[in-house]
């Protein structure tokens, strides 16, 4: 079940002329509630900033943003210790055409959903996953913010109905690996962690950028390069991100199987330290 809210008034339909529906013309952030509050909030609003400034929307005062989502928590009937919002930041309204008309006013819905937390059982022993068929386009433009057009991810989600399967991860028409359909990855060699660049597809998580700065505050570092579908396979470890999840070992690629490696545990306690407490042994 979900409440949804534009500018504090509960809606369950949108304006047909609004361009999020006829060209994806927006921008979104799925955020985690926790005690009440938006986790990692400044993180999604990093983002979000970005992706305003690149699409060239305009960005709504952030304050009310954030009184948004609180208000929506307050109204609606879901548990404000434990839950999901969502916040999209549509063009908005226009006439036909790709050209935005002058002085657009922007559209602002805040969602909010019932969450669940991830079985422990994951975070022990890891997650199996699949290398999935769809490939991400290379778009420099658009690449690391969290555009509405998620197309690729929703061909790529649909490649498998095992429910034991818990994500899929992609690659570029090279080959290179960029994320899994709903995380980012990380993979260890040798001790040594790093994770893909995204300079030209890929979404940058809010906890991947969590883990990149935590880590770093605690004197250990992250390398962002290119890491080839080999290079992935080969690794000691993997983990992936995500601001719902946290921080989640990979047991299982296809043939392919890991264990729950020391790097990884030493990441996953320490984000747990940082606010991501589902991650703590």
């Amino acid at each position: 079940m979900s409440h949804w809210y534009c500018d504090g008034v509960s809606i369950d339909s949108i304006p047909i002329d609004d361009r999020a529906i006829h060209y994806g013309d927006g921008l979104f952030e799925t955020i985690a509630i926790r005690d009440g509050e938006p986790r990692l909030w400044s993180l999604h609003l990093n983002r979000l900033r970005e992706g305003c400034h690149r699409l060239g929307i305009g960005l709504p005062d952030e304050e009310v943003l954030y009184d948004g989502i609180i208000a929506a928590l307050h109204d609606a009937s879901v548990d404000p210790f434990y839950a999901l919002a969502k916040l999209i930041i549509t063009a908005g309204s226009a006439p036909r055409g790709y050209a935005r008309p002058e002085r657009l006013r922007s559209r602002v819905l805040t969602g909010v959903f019932i969450a669940q937390p991830q079985p422990q059982e994951n975070y022990r022993s890891g997650v199996e996953t699949i290398r999935c068929r769809t490939t991400i386009a290379a778009q420099p433009a658009l690449a690391g913010i969290k555009t509405l057009g998620r197309l690729e991810q929703v061909l790529a989600r649909n490649e498998w109905q095992n429910s034991n399967v818990f994500e899929g991860l992609m690659c570029d028409a090279d080959g290179l690996l960029i994320c899994g359909t709903m995380s980012n990855v990380f993979v260890v060699h040798d001790q040594s962690i790093s994770t893909p660049v995204l300079d030209q597809s890929g979404v940058a998580g809010v906890m991947r950028q969590h883990v990149l700065n935590t880590l770093r505050a605690d004197g250990g570092g992250i390398i962002e390069k290119n890491i080839s579908w080999d290079d992935a396979r080969s690794a000691d470890e993997v983990f992936l991100t995500n601001s719902q999840f946290g921080v989640m070992p990979m047991r299982q690629c296809g043939e392919r199987q890991w264990h729950v490696g020391p790097v990884t545990g030493h990441v996953m306690n320490l984000v747990a330290q940082n606010g991501i407490e589902e991650c703590g042994s």
